[in-house]
């Protein structure tokens, strides 16, 4: 029977043992190339997770790295050192093995694992693009999940039937599609939520006992202390916000052991909850680019989001090394030219009030709904101040109107004749062009394309259904 209807997105991670094609496989379903793909097994890849849509449903797809065993004496808890975050927060699993190499004895362990994990899994036999697979297919049948669905990562083959399946089975467990897109522009809320995010030791939990005014969280110079997302309300200024603690985020490679992975799952976790993001950066270690990696995790759930440098209580010439360092933020970090930067000192409680201010400003402007006048007269200035090019198949893009959908983030929709005509870079020009005559200082936007009669032709479906 199917569970209570969830809004939260679906939770899917892909495990498997090494080179078995989980990267392509990432890949291919989020439709971009944020996995590292390799022959050599064991590859490390930046991303933890990354949000995907399979049709009507929302997805947030897992990396769980590979599954690799006899590194230790006991195989199993090798498979749970790895697969630990997919047996602990996933709603579906993905257990991929190679259709080409056929079954192998870590698949089999694997197996064991998911069994008793008592987690919905779908078999994916990779690599189908090969002859005198048929043999290998009937071994699978041993792990006890069923017939693989069969695919090729690599050459795209057999995805649709992957998401279908997928689909059918996440609606069976009581997962619904996500709302068509239609207006959900609403009022600022009562509360705003602040997540502390950045490499471990950074500052952060002394950040939020600044704020507080008194110890709440543990404060320790071992990197780690944080292992779960703790959240405290609190009010200033009259203005209620709830301050969340995280976890370090170190880079994918650098992550050790299962509880080190589920302190880093928390973490994302409590950035798609929080409203405003604050990249906690340290002006000792400097800028590193896992704080690049980490800052790419809030644009992605389109957040709004403030570049905290804390310790500046470290400066020698205050004047000079603020500038210095705003000049090698804005350089590192030239992807969020709409992120207002704090400079901060725990110790001192130097500026840490600043960050409620901005953060409370940020939450507006994540409200904002614009004129419906005034945007159709943007829409029209700005395409027709720069038209879209011709694709390569020679088709012109055709636009019909612009529409804001939606705020928290704020959710723009330009309707198309062809939105898979559109390349990237037009993309681009018009959500800049956006923030140029809206600024939505410190926030996410959304800036969505539509084809004109995906709607009509739903309504037809759903007719004859």
């Amino acid at each position: 029977m199917p569970e209570k209807t969830q809004n939260k997105s679906a939770i899917i991670a892909i495990v498997g043992r090494p080179n078995v094609g989980k990267s392509s496989l990432f890949n291919r379903l989020i439709r971009e190339r944020l996995a590292i793909e390799s022959e050599i097994a064991g590859t490390t890849r930046d991303r933890l997770y990354h949000h995907a849509k399979f049709d009507d449903m929302d997805i947030i797809l897992v990396d769980t790295g590979g599954l690799e065993y006899g590194k230790k004496e006991n195989i199993e808890a090798d498979v749970v050192s790895q697969a630990q975050l997919a047996i602990a927060d996933a709603d579906l699993i993905f257990f991929m093995v190679d259709a080409k190499e056929g079954l192998n004895i870590n698949d089999l362990e694997a197996a064991k694992v998911l069994r008793k994990s008592h987690k919905k899994v779908l078999l994916v036999g990779n690599k189908i693009d090969v002859k005198d697979i048929d043999e290998n297919i009937h071994e699978f049948l041993k792990l006890g999940f069923g017939e693989p669905t069969l695919i090729s990562a690599y050459h795209r083959i057999g995805l649709d039937e992957l998401e279908s399946e997928t689909i059918g089975i996440l609606k069976n467990m009581g997962f619904k599609p996500a709302p068509e897109e239609e207006s959900t522009v609403v009022e600022k809320p009562k509360t705003t939520k602040i997540c502390f995010i950045g490499r471990p030791n950074v500052g952060k939990s002394s950040l939020v006992n600044a704020l507080l005014g008194k110890p709440k969280v543990i404060v320790s110079e071992v990197a780690g202390t944080t292992r779960d997302a703790t959240e405290t309300p609190f009010t200033w200024n009259d203005k209620e916000f709830t301050l969340v603690d995280t976890a370090g985020l170190r880079r994918r490679g650098r992550i050790e052991g299962d509880l080190e992975k589920l302190s880093s799952f928390k973490s994302l976790d409590a950035i798609e909850r929080a409203d405003v993001v604050c990249l906690i950066l340290d002006y000792e270690q400097g800028i590193k680019k896992q704080d690049q990696h980490i800052a790419s995790y809030a644009i992605e759930a389109n957040k709004g989001l403030i570049l905290v440098l804390n310790k500046i209580d470290l400066m020698e010439d205050r004047k000079d090394d603020e500038q210095r360092t705003i000049n090698e933020l804005r350089n590192k970090f030239d992807f969020l030219p709409w992120a207002p930067v704090v400079f901060t000192s725990a110790q001192n409680r130097t500026h840490v009030e600043k960050i409620l201010e901005i953060a409370d400003q940020i939450q507006t402007e994540r409200f904002r709904v614009i004129d419906e006048d005034e945007l159709m007269g943007f829409y029209k200035e700005t395409i027709m101040k720069h038209l879209p090019s011709f694709a390569g198949n020679n088709k012109h893009v055709v636009f019909y109107s612009l529409k804001q959908i939606q705020t928290n983030p704020p959710t723009f929709v330009y309707t198309v004749n062809d939105e898979r005509a559109l390349h990237f870079s037009y993309r681009r020009y018009l959500e800049n062009a956006l923030r140029k005559r809206w600024p939505f200082t410190g926030t996410g936007i959304k800036v969505i394309f539509e084809k004109k009669l995906r709607r009509i032709r739903q309504r037809k479906i759903n007719q004859r259904d």
